[in-house]
């Protein structure tokens, strides 16, 4: 028989407790499951990508196609005949001006040209008498044709005491008041076709240097994309000047095939076409997520594992962004729930919400 020293005892019991409690915690371990991200996938695939951008724009009448009218001289509103938002005919009568200085106006410049042929004719027949000489009468011929301009700017006056459209359309603008004091070429009412309108987007410089006339524009009611869909239209026009209130270049868009009637001064959102890339991979934007000062994404494989793979973006649309380095095509990569994902995490996968393809989306840069 083997005896075994006192102080042998504690350190024996407590050596068996750390086994007991050693294999306790492995066994805890081993039965607690192993933590699963719920994910969507999708194949990466090359594919045509349409380079867009986003802008948003104004309706505004067509030049041509909209007529500002002011009073001729300083008078005053008698009538107002139409509000704003009326629709109008061509010659329609829309404000009535205070003809009393105007007609005063039209008789003294009447006088005038009289008394000014008066004087030419008495001048040159002076002159043919040999009494006068030949000056005043070439005097008297330039202040008949002075007298003659001045009759016929107050006949016109005349005829526009009454302010009449000269297109059908809309009244766009009236700041005419009944009995308001008006200065000469003071706009007094706007009318404009609503058959021939245009939408002015505004873009930052850079922007419209990668913007090329007969550019196709993908358009919607609203300041994004999710509004009413109207169909699309075509640059016709690319500013060459910066504008001083905005800062921005306008675009002038032509948008013939509307699904309804634009109205003036209504926003309209815009995606303008810059380019195609007709073999590029692109990924769902909802796949990026940040890394630094670039992107990665998380590509699953074939034991539904994610790793994280660093990515250069290039051109971006609005729910799709074009890959220039990081994937070759194949890969089955994270988009919906990319965020909660870590490298190295198991996830479990669903099917993914059919995408958008990218002519159908807008990039913002």
């Amino acid at each position: 028989m083997i005896s075994f020293p006192a102080r042998c005892i504690p350190i024996c019991a407590l050596a068996a407790l750390g086994a007991a409690c050693g294999g306790g915690g492995a066994g805890d371990a081993e039965s607690q499951p192993t933590p699963v991200v719920a994910v969507q996938t999708a194949i990466v695939q090359a594919r045509p990508f349409t380079e867009t951008f986003g802008t948003i724009g104004t309706v505004v009448g067509r030049p041509g196609h909209v007529a500002s009218l002011g009073a001729p001289t300083a008078t005053r509103v008698s009538r107002v005949y139409v509000s704003e938002g009326a629709r109008v005919a061509a010659g329609q009568p829309l404000v009535e001006l205070d003809r009393t200085a105007i007609d005063a106006s039209a008789q003294a410049a009447e006088t005038a040209l009289t008394s000014a042929q008066q004087a030419y004719e008495r001048a040159d027949r002076l002159n043919r008498e040999g009494v006068s000489p030949r000056k005043d009468v070439e005097q008297a011929a330039s202040e008949v044709a002075k007298a003659r301009s001045d009759a016929v700017a107050a006949r016109r006056a005349a005829q526009l005491a009454v302010l009449r459209s000269p297109i059908a359309g809309v009244v766009t603008r009236l700041t005419a008041v009944l009995g308001a004091s008006v200065d000469v070429n003071q706009p007094l009412v706007e009318v404009a076709d609503p058959s021939a309108l245009d939408i002015v987007f505004t873009v930052t410089p850079s922007e419209a240097s990668r913007v090329k006339v007969n550019a196709s524009v993908k358009l919607s009611a609203g300041q994004n994309t999710g509004g009413e869909a109207l169909g699309t239209g075509t640059v016709t026009q690319i500013s060459a000047a910066v504008d001083s209130a905005t800062r921005g270049v306008p675009v002038r868009v032509h948008a013939p095939g509307s699904r309804r009637a634009l109205r003036i001064g209504e926003t309209i959102f815009g995606q303008i076409i810059v380019g195609t890339h007709p073999n590029a991979i692109a990924v769902p934007a909802a796949a990026l997520v940040p890394d630094g000062e670039g992107f990665k994404v998380f590509t699953v494989d074939a034991e539904n594992i994610a790793h994280e793979q660093p990515v250069t973006v290039g051109a971006r649309a609005d729910s799709t962004a074009e890959i220039t380095e990081g994937l070759k095509g194949g890969e089955r990569i994270v988009t919906y729930g990319a965020y909660g994902v870590e490298d190295s995490v198991k996830v479990t996968t669903g099917s993914a919400p059919k995408a958008k393809t990218p002519a159908e989306t807008t990039a913002h840069p």
